[in-house]
């Protein structure tokens, strides 16, 4: 789906609640994409154990490959809360380039689809 940069911020943040439920539950990972003009990021979420308190975080960065790295919940809470929060002029803004022609996009899928490094 395309980012929801129209949404309040309660109801992002009850989107990021269901998905770490189902990320805890089922055999499914979180993908955000997030594009630029020239440069896209994403980043991969999945859960490292049973209760969901450790996640698996991949991210690929078309300049410097992929990092994969363990985190807690409540950074993989707060970081897509802020991704998808953050809107398309604020992000361009920030990079200082043009928007980009694909809007940034989140979906949640089984883990045998997430691509791997």
């Amino acid at each position: 789906m395309t980012v929801p940069t129209d949404r309040d911020h309660a109801s992002v943040v009850a989107l990021v609640e269901c998905a770490l439920v189902e990320l805890t539950h089922e055999a499914v990972g979180a993908v955000f994409v997030s594009r630029q003009v020239g440069r896209s990021t994403r980043s991969q979420y999945a859960a490292a154990d049973d209760v969901g308190e450790q996640f698996q975080k991949r991210r690929f960065d078309d300049r410097l490959g992929w990092q994969e790295t363990t985190v807690p919940r409540r950074t993989v809470r707060d970081e897509l809360i802020t991704q998808l929060t953050r809107s398309a002029s604020t992000s361009t803004e920030r990079a200082g380039e043009e928007v980009a022609r694909e809007p940034d996009t989140f979906v949640v899928k089984p883990v045998r689809e997430l691509r791997t490094p």
